[in-house]
């Protein structure tokens, strides 16, 4: 007995020394800093593989830390030494990592950012102020293409840049219907709806999305027909950070032909720019499906001289050649003036480039280089217009951009089609049938060393008087906004449906933001997945109040 107890105790003191100096060595390897020894201690003691921890985490104190949080940042306003940093970044390779930092996150009283692209507009997915963990997903970005079920796997950490490319290594027919930004993150763009070039043929993103693999908060991995269609509803569009852990999504892809067509081509104040925009609100929505014309909105000098002009410049895409492109133009907007001379037939990914900015000869390969595309640096909000803007509106609004100093720019896409045709409850995105245009407004802070300079500050206050004046032009009760253009500006209350309401029912509409807090209560009653403008949960009941 005496020696069975000796040799219990001699083994508690060796595993007790065995993860001593395990502990010991991964807080020299981690350069762990105080505060972080609970949460980085319970990986270590959770996980099977002492290596692989010590190479996926990252404190404040390891050298690999500033570039690993800085790498994805896509808004370089959040790039200063303000801005809030986690306590910890996790760059997991498998789904187990995940749930070991979510039990440890838990455990420890750390909330938890997901960031898989960066390109949140808050830079919510990246920063807090209250300590954090933030799960980088830039290792678990796998796509698996199935071109004879025209679908495909793409894990959280993905771009659709990565994704676009795959597919057209497979075949020149296939596409996603998403948007031209090659580097936004696959597992966070559906979660807010997501369009594109393709909205007015397909839908948004998340109407295409048909299964995923997602983390609740007690750890379990569910799939479609696993976690019911009522939170598999509230992921596509909701917010799905909000509900728990986007691990892969299924994709429906889409029919493409071999060939599109692209132009594009501008027109000034000069060429008659106003009534040829003015026309262009209610053609762009209802012409044939398989046209898309985006619109860009700058106000330049003209040439050297002292004097200002608008410039609008159209982004158009066609689902076909230029046979039948062209007479469909001639007939519904000849003002538009299309010419065999300013277009070009290329295939799908390629337009991707186009509609970034790029020369449709640029190697596709680019679209898979995050590095190689420019990041931003600015503040944006955004509005529905259901009501064509009347000719004296848009001088009012001509007028105004030419107040700036040239850092502001509207980019507009019509909507109708195939957009239209989905009940505004069918997923919570609800900007659904009546919408003519959507417009996202945005200042750029470049050249300035920060968002809070003079001149930024000027700007800023500069976009805030143009939303102003843009209300009697844009939808009303409510006044709709996009939730992937994410916007703190319009508030963060959330004690209570009053207060939370005054951004939920912008971005979700009133039945599906309540439906939204509904699934909330249920499937994450504590509130643990929460952030500025993330799904609340109340202390009383939504039926009460």
């Amino acid at each position: 007995m005496k020696i069975s107890q000796l040799n219990s105790s001699i083994f508690l003191f060796v595993l007790i020394l065995s993860f001593s100096v395990s502990w010991a060595a991964l807080s020299s390897i981690l350069d762990v800093t105080p505060g972080s020894e609970d949460f980085v201690g319970c990986l270590q003691s959770n996980s099977n593989n002492f290596s692989s921890i010590s190479q996926l985490t990252f404190t404040s104190g390891n050298a690999s830390f500033l570039p690993t949080w800085q790498v994805h940042v896509q808004n370089t306003r959040f790039l200063k030494p303000s801005t809030p940093k986690p306590s910890v970044i996790v760059t997991p390779v498998d789904e187990t990592l995940v749930q070991t930092a979510l039990f440890c996150a838990k455990k420890h009283g750390y909330e938890l950012r997901m960031r898989s692209g960066g390109h949140d507009y808050e830079g919510l997915s990246y920063t807090a102020d209250v300590p954090f963990v933030m799960i980088d997903f830039t290792n678990m970005r796998s796509i698996d293409v199935d071109v004879a079920n025209s679908t495909a796997w793409v894990q959280a950490g993905a771009a659709l840049g990565a994704l676009y490319y795959t597919i057209s290594q497979k075949t020149d027919t296939l596409y996603f219907p998403a948007g031209v930004c090659p580097t936004v993150g696959v597992g966070g763009y559906m979660g807010g709806g997501g369009y594109g070039n393709l909205l007015r043929k397909y839908g948004t993103a998340a109407d295409n999305v048909i299964d995923v693999r997602f983390m609740d908060v007690n750890g379990n991995i569910l799939d479609r027909k696993s976690m019911g269609e009522d939170l598999f509803w509230a992921i596509r569009g909701g917010g799905a950070s909000s509900f728990g852990i986007v691990l892969a999504w299924k994709l429906r892809l889409v029919a493409v032909p071999e060939k599109v067509t692209v132009f594009i081509l501008n027109k000034t104040l000069e060429d008659g720019a106003t009534e040829i925009f003015h026309k262009y609100q209610t053609v762009a929505p209802a012409i044939d499906r398989n046209l898309h014309i985006r619109t860009q909105v700058f106000a330049e000098y003209i040439g050297n001289s002292t004097k200002k002009t608008i410039r609008i410049m159209f982004e158009g895409i066609y689902q076909g050649t230029s046979d039948t492109l062209l007479p469909l133009l001639d007939d519904k907007f000849p003002e538009l003036g299309v010419t065999r001379e300013i277009y070009e037939e290329i295939k799908m990914v390629q337009s991707t480039l186009v509609f970034w900015g790029l020369p449709s000869s640029t190697p596709t390969e680019i679209l898979t280089n995050r590095s190689a595309i420019a990041k931003l640096n600015n503040k944006s909000k955004s509005d529905y217009v259901r009501t064509p803007i009347p000719i004296n509106g848009l001088k009012k609004i001509w007028r105004k951009l030419m107040e700036n100093d040239q850092s502001a720019l509207l980019m507009i896409n019509p909507f109708g089609g195939r957009i239209a045709d989905y009940s505004e409850t069918a997923i919570p995105y609800p900007h659904r049938a009546g919408v003519l245009l959507q417009m996202l407004k945005t200042v750029n802070f470049n050249g300035e060393a920060s968002d809070t300079t003079p001149t930024s500050l000027r700007r800023m206050a500069w976009l805030r008087s143009l939303d102003e004046l843009l209300t009697p032009y844009v939808s009303k009760n409510p006044r709709e906004a996009y939730s992937n253009y994410n916007d703190l500006d319009l508030g963060v209350g959330n004690a209570n449906y009053r207060e939370a309401s005054a951004w939920g029912e912008r971005y979700w509409k009133r039945d599906n933001f309540k439906k939204l807090i509904r699934i909330k209560a249920q499937v994450d009653p504590q509130n643990f997945f929460r952030r500025p403008q993330s799904i609340p949960v109340f202390s009383t009941p939504l039926s009460d109040m």
